[in-house]
């Protein structure tokens, strides 16, 4: 048998962007005992799942869960909606725009690439203008969606959903609009439809607090039309017999039992805490967490303040300093794994994930394992992050009262 060496005390610090730390009370709903997927049992799970995950999409349209990876979202976006040979704008913004783009070429799209050029766009956001400009020149319509990323998880920005979609109404453009928010689900707020999205992909194991091994498609009304059309293969990724076999709260292939009894109580405490209060702890601890770089005296990934994500920071090392390296001691040190950087940027920075089950003590202790590290590592820093943070925590707001039950 396998022994794994884990270490003997403490527990382990998981502070990549995700998969983040699964909470307890997920872990035990997940361990109930398997039931019949088509008994009355697991109807009435299904039922509760299906309703109660629009509202972390903020959508009345059909949400079709997959028993698979986030991947396997994007492909069943592709797949539902378009057809061999069909041209897609996607807009570069860090390698998971990038894999997305990869995957559109295998499957025969013609995906079109635009973005900022160099390095540059991996430390912006989205540009609505260019798409406009873009849709504006295809008098012929020939492009058939908008692909975007809402929470670029390599680089730490979260882009403008809502002015993607007025700069294609702005180029009166007939094309799709696909967007994946597989790290932005349930830590930023999203806004399916009012947004006018007509595909979100999303993935179980970010804001969700769940394992990996769940995926989402939100699908609007033209996208499902869309789909009547589309040529592409596709057998297990198709939504019309899935939301048809969904009435009842039944698939029509066997679902991944146990992640959906985690998937309940998930939803169950987001929607206890209150989506509002989810995003502003958030936004909380992704700003002490930037004031914490800052004292440090060094570079945040993402160089536009307005798209700032909340799920995760990315800390660019000082030239001549290998990221990898100073994330490695960290692990070894104190047990901590940090997010690496990702293509192009690989070993420029590393990635601090302050999102799902995290809360300011959560944060203040990966924020001292970050800075013992740097010191270990010999990095020249300005001063205390952990003082700035600790600072920016004790005087925030919206740090909510401890509530104890009577």
């Amino acid at each position: 048998m396998l022994k794994l060496d884990f270490h003997p005390s403490g527990r382990h610090f998981l502070q990549i962007p995700g998969p983040s730390p699964v909470p307890d009370r997920i872990l035990r709903a997940m361990s109930y005992p398997t039931i019949d997927h088509r008994g009355p049992e697991f109807g009435a799970l299904g039922r509760k799942v299906l309703a109660d995950i629009k509202k972390i999409f903020k959508t009345e349209q059909p949400v079709v869960i997959y028993p698979a990876s986030g991947t396997g979202a994007w492909e069943a976006a592709l797949t539902n909606t378009l057809s061999p040979g069909d041209h897609v704008l996607m807009f570069e913004t860090g390698h998971f725009s990038t894999l997305w783009k990869k995957m559109a070429e295998n499957l025969g799209l013609k995906p079109e690439f635009i973005g900022l050029p160099g390095t540059d766009g991996w430390r912006r956001g989205v540009q609505p203008d260019m798409i406009e400009a873009r849709l504006r020149e295809d008098t012929g319509h020939a492009i058939k969606a908008v692909c975007v990323v809402h929470n670029e998880t390599s680089t730490g920005v979260t882009s403008d959903i809502a002015a993607v979609r007025r700069a294609i109404d702005a180029a009166k453009h007939p094309a799709l609009l696909l967007v994946d928010t597989i790290s932005g689900l349930g830590s930023a707020d999203y806004r399916h439809d009012e947004w006018g999205v007509d595909v979100t992909v999303s993935g179980s194991q970010k804001g969700l607090m769940l394992p990996p091994g769940i995926s989402f498609n939100a699908v609007s009304p033209k996208a499902l039309e869309a789909g009547k059309q589309a040529r592409l293969p596709r057998a297990f990724w198709g939504w019309q017999e899935i939301i048809e076999a969904n009435k009842n709260g039944y698939w029509p292939y066997t679902p991944n039992t146990n992640l959906l009894y985690g998937l309940s109580e998930a939803l169950d405490m987001i929607l206890e805490e209150g989506l509002d209060n989810v995003f502003a702890r958030h936004q909380r601890l992704a700003e002490a967490t930037r004031r914490a770089v800052n004292a440090w005296g060094l570079e945040i990934q993402c160089q536009d303040p307005a798209v700032y994500s909340p799920v995760l920071t990315g800390v660019v090392m000082p030239q001549g300093v290998d990221a990898d390296e100073v994330r490695k001691r960290i692990y070894e040190r104190f047990d901590m794994s940090l997010g690496q950087a990702l293509g192009k940027i690989r070993g420029t920075m590393f990635r601090i994930g302050h999102l799902g089950d995290c809360n300011d003590l959560t944060l203040m202790a990966t924020l001292s394992g970050c800075e013992m590290g740097l010191q270990i590592s010999g990095v020249k820093l300005a001063g205390s992050g952990v003082v700035a943070a600790m600072d920016y925590l004790a005087k925030a707001k919206d740090t909510p009262s401890l509530k104890v039950a009577a």
